[in-house]
């Protein structure tokens, strides 16, 4: 026989989930911002799923409702501190506050130049939030982004989710900003959100946030921008290009433009110091398809075919060195990843610059090898809609 005290010990550890919480009690987190809103305190916003709409009348539909309802609110709370903050609008929702299918972090602009760490150790500390969630920067006030009703998705924190699966701009999880935090480089990046305008015929209210190109960080304060077109050259350096359509006009063609997109590339940064100089080559070989052609050049001629290839190549080139001069001699922030290559192949050099990085990185000259190859240029042998007699073959 077992004492009466073992007894009651097995049956307190089969009392099944003590601690378990019903969804019918969660309030779910679809996507979060933060704004900065004085010297003493931050706003945080929730976007919050709406379970009921989803019982009406309609299905589903598409657009930014079900049966005529929102799929989601937003609900704002002010503190000193994510934490602080969180204390407040729990107060303003009946039912617990659950982060564990947020799928966007979104920080706004003002907060991200007065520093980030703090907050970001609520979210890395809070056993809820995923370190697979999606983070983006906005311009001007980052709850505008939560708030907005998109036409096409049911929400807009699917929007942005949907920009970064399919990769427009970069793609960075949360997991990924805290580790560029702490990088030797001491820099990071995050996609820059926009709101639209409504199109002619649209609704007032239906709006969609957009990328409009990348914040750059500096330690964890954001320090500026860049547009697409330079995010485009960063991502090159970064080895984070998979999906691109470069468009260029060839010096040869007497008017229009060729456009390819790129199937595969291989991307190499090799660091040297010589003399003490600091040198990063960087070699870039691509390959794609030729997907429209609307100048009078016939790709089936290789000296022409290599003419167009030339184009692109000076395109790529360009842009990587619009880029440089942007991030690496204006906002010296290695957000590149410079640093990590030259710590990995000279650490003993590195460690005698690491307190000065931010004096060095400007300074790194950058040699570029780029190589374009146009594997397909379509089913057509002459460009579509091109007299005969205006087609250059040679």
């Amino acid at each position: 026989m077992f004492p009466a005290a073992i007894w009651i010990g097995v049956a307190l550890l089969l009392n099944g989930c003590w601690d378990r919480t019903e969804i019918n009690d969660m309030a779910i987190i679809t996507a979060a911002s933060i704004d900065k809103i004085d010297d003493r305190g931050i706003e945080l916003s929730l976007q919050v799923f709406i379970p009921r709409a989803l019982g009406g009348g309609g299905g589903m539909g598409g657009g930014p409702s079900s049966g005529g309802q929102k799929l989601t609110l937003v609900r704002s709370g002010k503190g000193h501190n994510i934490a602080d903050a969180m204390s407040k609008l729990q107060s303003k929702l009946p039912r617990k506050v659950f982060w564990g299918h947020c799928k966007v972090f979104v920080l706004g602009e003002q907060f991200a130049r007065n520093g980030v760490k703090e907050e970001m150790d609520f979210l890395a500390r809070h056993p809820q939030p995923r370190e697979r969630a999606y983070m983006y920067v906005s311009k001007g006030k980052a709850s505008e982004t939560l708030s907005v009703l998109p036409p096409l998705e049911r929400y807009s924190a699917e929007v942005m989710r949907g920009f970064s699966d399919m990769q427009i701009g970069m793609k960075v999880t949360m997991k990924d900003f805290l580790v560029s935090l702490n990088t030797d480089g001491g820099a990071a990046a995050l996609p820059m959100l926009g709101i639209s305008h409504p199109q002619k015929g649209e609704k007032k209210t239906e709006k969609i946030p957009f990328v409009i190109g990348t914040g750059v960080f500096k330690g964890d304060k954001l320090v500026g921008s860049i547009s697409m077109r330079l995010t485009r050259g960063v991502l090159w350096m970064r080895k984070e290009l998979e999906k691109a359509t470069i468009t260029v006009k060839p010096r040869s063609a007497n008017e229009g433009y060729i456009t390819m997109n790129p199937s595969h590339q291989s991307i190499k940064l090799t660091p040297h110091i010589r003399n003490g100089n600091w040198l990063m080559t960087l070699k870039i070989k691509t390959e794609g398809d030729l997907v429209q052609n609307g100048t009078n050049l016939d790709p089936m001629n290789p000296d022409l075919l290599r003419v167009m290839e030339q184009a692109v190549q000076e395109s790529i080139a360009n842009r990587i060195e619009d880029a440089l001069e942007k991030v690496q001699k204006e906002m010296k922030a290695d957000i590149m990843g410079f640093a990590e290559e030259f710590h990995r192949i000279y650490p003993k050099q590195w460690e005698e610059v690491q307190k000065n990085w931010d004096e060095v990185f400007p300074t790194v000259q950058v040699n570029m090898n780029i190589q374009v190859n146009i594997r397909r240029p379509g089913l057509g042998t002459v460009p579509a809609a091109v007299p005969e007699d205006e087609v250059k073959k040679q």
